[in-house]
């Protein structure tokens, strides 16, 4: 078999199992295989693949029609133009996690941005590629899982940003030393309900998902929390479900009355961040 033969049969595997994206996915999860580039494989597309590699192939497609992520599989994805490891001690970075970067690169140009914390950090995604992207920044990366902060800490040394990333366990802001310009959370908002038993998401750590009753148990604590730990003109942005802007806005004008609170959508129109700024 070559790797356009391969190609076209991952491909079509995937797309009968009515997997997402099968094109894609089965030529990512090939390359994986092969443990080449897209330029490579295209350019070489008649090239013959060993019998081992065939093998390989096919129990890794059989992996993901099991529902498994192909990030798991792969042990990588991208996240704001940088690659990530990434395996089932971390939650998988989403596109529109990409809404926090962005939103506070952002804020850096109108403001100096000293200091930041990135609670929830998982991977680390979110934390390095703010400290790639604010070279002025020390980022504290917090997480209440030592396993997710050590995948955290790989990625801070695959991009060069051990000096700047301080990776801390603990109960959110807690761990902190002291205040900061910006805080930035992707915290589990999944109601607990909703928690899936198969699929994809059931390969994703729960306590990564899970937000409680209604999603927003870890959201209410951060809140609490932020009062002591955020800057006389800080500003926090916290990433949502859908369906739970009117209630996280209502939780932050709770704690902070006097602040600017603003909601934004993502690229599917979904309400997807809220942005608060002390005044």
């Amino acid at each position: 078999m070559n790797r356009r033969q391969a190609l076209t049969q991952a491909r079509g595997i995937l797309a009968e199992n009515n997997i997402d994206d099968a094109s894609l996915e089965g030529e990512v999860l090939l390359r994986h295989v092969l443990g080449i580039s897209r330029t490579q494989l295209f350019s070489d597309i008649d090239e013959d693949i060993s019998t081992a590699q065939e093998k390989t192939l096919k129990k890794i497609l059989g992996r993901r029609l099991s529902g498994e992520p192909s990030a798991y599989i792969t042990g990588h994805r991208e996240f704001y133009g940088l690659d990530f490891m990434v395996d089932h001690r971390v939650l998988i970075p989403r596109p529109e996690s990409e809404l926090l970067v962005e939103k506070a690169i952002r804020l850096a140009r109108s403001q100096a941005i000293n200091k930041v914390a990135d609670i929830g950090t998982g991977c680390g995604a979110i934390a390095v590629s703010l400290a790639v992207n604010l070279p002025a920044a020390n980022v504290y990366a917090v997480d209440i899982s030592p396993q997710a902060l050590e995948v955290a800490g790989e990625n801070c040394r695959r991009h060069g940003v051990m000096d700047r990333v301080i990776l801390l366990q603990g109960n959110m802001l807690e761990p902190l030393p002291g205040p900061v310009d910006l805080i930035v959370a992707n915290l589990p908002y999944v109601r607990e309900a909703d928690l899936p038993a198969g699929g994809p998401l059931s390969f994703e750590p729960k306590l990564a998902l899970n937000g409680g009753a209604d999603g927003l148990d870890k959201i209410r604590v951060l809140c609490r929390q932020a009062e002591y730990k955020l800057c006389e003109k800080g500003s926090m942005f916290l990433e949502i479900g859908e369906g739970q802007a009117e209630a996280v806005t209502a939780i932050l004008r709770e704690a902070f009355p006097s602040a600017l609170i603003e909601v934004e959508k993502d690229l599917a129109g979904i309400e997807r961040l809220v942005s608060l700024r002390l005044t």
